[in-house]
């Protein structure tokens, strides 16, 4: 007798790139969500950039071309908020960090009272812009800040204030941003110090490497990746750093405080020049753009540590 041979039973066909498309799909409605708050926003600044658009003067409203990009070109407020732009962010980043990478290598160190030497270093990092320049404006205050007891024991003079001084309005300015700053580099930088394997530290001291050398050879390579993100995120948001410039000196003493992005605000909210201040904020975007890519070239951001 001839045995029957039992079917099997057809299993599902799946279709063709199934799986590979489930991740897409599920990030889809994040995707859709940026490019609904960033894409849309980005048009609209380009789209008004082209346009004379100031809501105090409709009958002017039109399409300008690219007149307000050569308007720029002869403004001297543009150039000088530049200016002003690149010295903040460079005083602002290199002193942020120096101090953030001390602090960093000083709480990761054991000793008693670790935690609350941590939590007193990373504390001003929550603390608003706003409330951030009330401090510092109670500080400075000529009647009742640091000044006058300065004057008490005979250093400078009474009723003296550092922020309508051109001369002193930038370092007091730098050093309120600083105590801001410095912790958002500690965290990154202690984060990234904690993953470094402690046997490479032993096999160094073994060797007779002392303490520098250590640092320079097996902490400086393992931070680097860390070291050149937090630069360039800290530059990106101290270029467009709006909020304590604007409550602490308004951009004063004529002007000599006045960033790039300050200015934009001024332009488009004060003097309601939106189509100018478009402009002024696609000029901005460009430049952040190019230095970014060029800062992530030169210092081959995920490469080699070696």
């Amino acid at each position: 007798m001839a045995l029957a041979v039992a079917k099997e039973p057809r299993r599902p066909r799946r279709r063709a790139g199934g799986p590979a498309r489930l991740p897409f799909l599920l990030i889809s409605p994040a995707v859709l969500l940026m490019l609904g708050f960033l894409a849309y926003p980005m048009i609209s600044v380009l789209y008004y950039s082209l346009q004379h658009y100031n809501v105090t003067k409709p009958w002017r409203n039109g399409f300008a071309g690219a007149e307000n990009f050569t308007k720029l070109l002869g403004d001297d407020l543009f150039w000088q908020s530049l200016v002003f732009s690149a010295k903040w962010v460079g005083a602002e980043v290199s002193l942020q960090l120096a101090f953030g990478l001390a602090l960093a290598l000083i709480v990761n160190q054991t000793f008693i009272g670790r935690g609350v030497a941590r939590a007193l270093v990373f504390s001003p990092w929550a603390v608003s812009g706003v409330l951030t320049t009330t401090i510092w404006m109670l500080l400075y205050n000529p009647s009742t800040g640091v000044s006058r007891y300065l004057a008490d024991a005979g250093i400078g003079e009474y009723g003296t204030s550092v922020l309508s001084d051109t001369g002193t309005v930038f370092w007091a300015a730098v050093l309120a941003e600083l105590w801001r700053g410095v912790p958002f580099f500690a965290i990154l930088i202690l984060a990234d110090l904690q993953s470094i394997p402690k046997d490479l530290y032993e096999a160094a001291s073994v060797d007779g490497a002392n303490r520098l050398r250590r640092f320079v050879h097996i902490t400086l390579p393992h931070l680097k990746d860390a070291i050149i993100l937090s630069t360039l995120l800290r530059a990106v948001w101290e270029f467009n750093n709006v909020d304590l410039l604007y409550t602490l000196t308004g951009g004063g003493p004529a002007g000599a405080t006045t960033t790039l992005p300050l200015y934009v605000a001024n332009t488009g909210i004060d003097g309601h020049d939106f189509g100018y201040a478009s402009a002024l904020t696609t000029v901005a975007f460009v430049i952040l753009l190019f230095c970014s890519i060029l800062y992530l070239r030169l210092s081959k951001f995920g490469g080699d540590r070696s």
